[in-house]
């Protein structure tokens, strides 16, 4: 099936009552991404949650909210005869402030409509459940989203760009585990812009370069290549090590995105995770469980990290897959 609109025009959201969010089903209430982050509601975001500001010259920030309202629109926009469901949102980072009459009050004594709050953070995945595919045994879901984070931007800066920047992505979320499965022609990390018309456009060009067939042929290749437990012990020994290794050492080769802690996680989700195991019969494991081996331990993250990581998770798997069929070496299974 063609997923795309291939007649699809780009038309800016931006008109006043284009971006309403609608009563549709929401994304799947399955945690996407852990760490320190919370659900929060759009209606909350919108109703109770400030817009941060460059302090040099007062100007607004885009919001939370508008991003939101935005990418909803090009999304459903882009999946004209599909089911869109409504965002799935998480935050975390809060930055809390006080009204200036309420300033000598403590904080116990503090009315609701005295606080002020934003989240610094904040991640969101709109899931697209008419456009499933099936890979490992696993229900896969379109799913295009979001991430945000203002500490990346220039606030306190004397003469502020006016840019912002923002991550985007679109893959595919596995509905067994709600881990993100993401590649690399489907995101936009570090794109810088200056409004949302720029922002609504630069997501659009994603939605077109992204190939939905290559994503999914690839993950089907992972189910069919299988590591030995020695295999898979050489791969955590090195991405152990790695982390160690001298910069001249690390030229070419593969760069791992995760920490120790989270390759620990995959060492222990090796013999316990209930979806994504080895075989205890064979002592294998085949990359596309090893690639949810990854992804599962990538929702431990920060939001600022996660899409690094979701795409180095996809690098380093493929990377092994090319080791095993013999187009190339992996220094990681060496």
């Amino acid at each position: 099936m063609d997923i795309y609109n291939i007649n699809a025009t780009f038309v800016p959201s931006i008109i006043e009552g284009a971006n309403n969010i609608a009563n549709t089903a929401k994304s799947t209430e399955k945690v996407f991404i852990e760490a320190n982050t919370s659900a929060v509601s759009y209606r909350e975001i919108k109703d109770q949650h400030i817009i941060p500001v460059f302090s040099a010259t007062n100007e607004p920030l885009i919001s939370h909210q508008e991003l939101i309202d935005s990418l909803n629109a090009v999304t459903k926009n882009w999946f004209q005869e599909e089911v869109v469901l409504d965002p799935s949102i998480r935050v975390s980072h809060p930055i809390k402030g006080r009204i200036p009459e309420a300033k000598y009050k403590k904080a116990s004594e503090l009315e609701p409509w005295e606080q002020t709050l934003y989240y610094e953070r904040m991640m969101f995945c709109i899931e697209v459940p008419s456009i499933a595919e099936m890979v490992g045994g696993n229900l896969l879901s379109l799913t295009v989203g979001a991430v945000k984070s203002y500490s990346e931007d220039n606030l306190y800066g004397k003469r502020p760009s006016g840019e912002q920047q923002f991550h985007l992505f679109v893959g595919f979320r596995n509905k067994v585990c709600c881990n993100m499965c993401v590649s690399t022609d489907g995101v936009k990390l570090d794109l810088k812009v200056k409004d949302l018309a720029q922002l609504e456009q630069s997501m659009f060009n994603m939605l077109s370069k992204y190939n939905v067939g290559a994503h999914i042929e690839a993950m089907r290749k992972f189910t069919a290549i299988e590591i030995t437990q020695s295999e898979f012990a050489q791969f955590i020994g090195k991405s152990r090590l790695y982390k160690y290794m001298p910069d001249d050492l690390k030229l070419g080769l593969t760069p791992l995105c995760f920490g120790d802690q989270q390759m620990g996680a995959v060492a222990k989700d090796f013999f316990n995770d209930a979806n994504f195991s080895t075989n205890m019969e064979t002592g294998t494991i085949n990359l596309w469980r090893l690639y949810n081996l990854l992804t599962g331990v990538n929702k431990s993250t920060y939001i600022d990290q996660f899409l690094q990581r979701a795409i180095n998770a996809q690098e380093l798997v493929l990377e092994i897959a090319q080791h095993k069929s013999g187009e190339k070496s992996s220094w990681y299974l060496l």
